[in-house]
């Protein structure tokens, strides 16, 4: 089954992101967003990594939209925080390895945020968060694992993906799945209902 959502445009390349998408039957396009995530994440020294998701979601949303402003515009962002510091995607290899050293035997706390433009206009933005608690990683475990997953999860925040082998990483996982996997999706169907974009 694949739900109308004509002018739905993914303001992401991300495969997760298009795999929920497609996965749910909505019909969309993709197209990336060229923005300035850390010039951003800087401006926004200090505020909660919730605000900072959502402020990404949004930014993006907005910059593909103003390029295409009679679609419907979906954006999205993750960010992870371990032990009160907020961890990028990993800039290579070794800093993939020093990511997962600091992740080894704490609570992660996943937050993605989604939001909607039309215009350039935000018209909605949502968010949601879980932990997943990494077990202790041993260096053996951590070169075999980027062995088999380097460099697809350079794409990744966390370093991990969840439907692959990053799910050994963790010991427990507490919130949606969808939300793991990078994106509020019930909270944007609900959201692009509301918009009209999908039957309700």
């Amino acid at each position: 089954m694949t739900l109308d959502g004509s002018g739905i445009v993914l303001a992401s390349n991300s495969a997760s992101r298009k795999a929920m998408l497609e996965a749910a039957g909505i019909a969309f396009t993709a197209r990336g967003a060229d923005i300035d995530e850390r010039a951003l994440e800087n401006e926004m020294d200090g505020a909660e990594p919730a605000e900072i998701a959502q402020a990404l979601a949004a930014a993006k949303a907005a910059a593909v939209s103003s390029a295409l402003p009679d679609d419907l515009v979906l954006g999205s962002d993750s960010l992870v925080e371990v032990d009160g510091r907020r961890f990028d995607k990993p800039a290579s290899r070794a800093d993939a390895a020093d990511h997962l050293r600091a992740f080894s035997g704490k609570v992660m706390t996943l937050h993605s945020a989604a939001a909607l433009a039309r215009g350039s206009q935000i018209l909605w933005i949502g968010s949601d968060f879980a932990r997943l608690r990494v077990r202790e990683l041993s260096a053996a475990f951590i070169e075999a694992y980027l062995d088999a997953e380097w460099p697809a999860v350079s794409y990744c925040v966390g370093v991990f993906r969840i439907e692959g082998p990053g799910v050994q990483l963790f010991d427990s996982i507490a919130g949606d799945q969808f939300t793991v996997l990078g994106m509020p999706l019930l909270q944007v169907l609900g959201a692009l209902r509301e918009e009209g974009a999908l039957p309700a």
